[in-house]
């Protein structure tokens, strides 16, 4: 059976490869703070099972050591210069895209196959994580689809994605971060506590004001966290069960799909949610590095009031 181990070792092998890249790039006046950076990811994807909590723990605070001191920067690896790129372009336009087609086709279709044929009963993956194994098929898929019609040099993988991984930099690696972050909230009691603070401000009976502080609590604690996925935990413990859903009768699926809807309107609006906000904005060269985030504000905010009126209208 593949399982997700398979998947880790297959992704912490690249990044021990971008780390043997990174500190062979003399190039690069901080390829040693980008080798070990990377050196610490492979580690936790290939070794982080077997090493422990507190040495788990140790990583991390390298991790965040080696980007908050400076340690790392962007390299320029030998890729393809921008002549070459042109011409590529030129020669082939749109079908340039054809092999990033494939990864989300493979993904949905194998996923989709696997789960409504008798394939399900084969037992070849994890349960519950066969989207994740068809996402790395696709990648292959698409690889071996670009050797065999562009034919770039072996190490052409390596080196381009080492050049954008250095371009995003530590917020690669945040909402790995971030979303440990929410379980640890939980695990701590942080709903509770807001819960009360929620009983203790708005008066009994009041429906509507409750579902304010959700919506907007959801939003807010997305912004610290960067990831709607983390605060649910958070707000669902808080006022979702208790106050919404059991004390007030609310519809539970509204609350809760509205409610995630509410969070990723925080999702616009914070740097923490880096994938999102962070990252385009390092690829596309911005000299702004919160350009995204200000052009979202004017759509997240009247989002937020619209699914705080939805979850009300419609979950009561």
């Amino acid at each position: 059976m593949i399982t997700m181990q398979w998947i880790y070792t297959l992704v912490g092998v690249m990044f021990a490869a971008f780390a043997l890249l990174s500190a062979l790039d003399r190039s690069n006046g901080k390829r040693f703070g980008n080798a070990a950076f990377w050196g610490l990811m492979a580690l936790s994807l290939l070794a982080g099972s077997w090493l422990g909590d507190f040495a788990n723990g140790l990583l991390v605070l390298g991790l965040a050591g080696l980007a908050g001191f400076g340690f790392i920067g962007r390299s320029n690896p030998p890729t393809t210069s921008d002549e070459e790129r042109a011409a590529w372009s030129d020669r082939l336009g749109n079908k340039l895209f054809l092999p990033a087609l494939i990864i989300p086709v493979t993904a949905i279709v194998g996923t989709l196959l696997y789960t409504y044929t008798p394939l399900k009963d084969a037992g070849h993956f994890e349960a519950k994580r066969e989207t994740y194994m068809f996402l790395v098929i696709g990648v292959l898929l698409a690889l071996a689809v670009i050797f065999a019609w562009l034919r770039p040099p072996a190490s052409a993988p390596l080196q381009e994605g080492r050049r954008l991984i250095d371009a995003i930099g530590w917020a690669a690696v945040l909402p790995q971060m971030l979303a440990a972050l929410g379980v640890v909230f939980a695990a701590a009691g942080v709903g509770e506590i807001i819960g009360g603070a929620t009983r203790a401000a708005i008066p009994e009976g009041s429906i509507f004001l409750t579902v304010a502080v959700f919506g907007i609590g959801m939003a807010l604690f997305t912004m610290i966290m960067g990831n709607a996925f983390a605060a649910f935990p958070v707000m669902v413990a808080a006022i979702g069960v208790p106050l919404l859903i059991q004390t007030y009768g609310g519809d539970a699926a509204v609350v809760g799909a509205i409610g995630m809807l509410a969070g990723f309107c925080g999702t616009l609006m914070t740097p923490m949610a880096a994938n999102f906000n962070i990252v385009p904005a390092a690829l596309l060269e911005l000299k702004d590095r919160n350009g995204v985030i200000k052009a979202q504000i004017g759509t997240a905010l009247p989002l937020l009031a619209v699914n705080i009126l939805f979850i009300w209208w419609f979950a009561f």
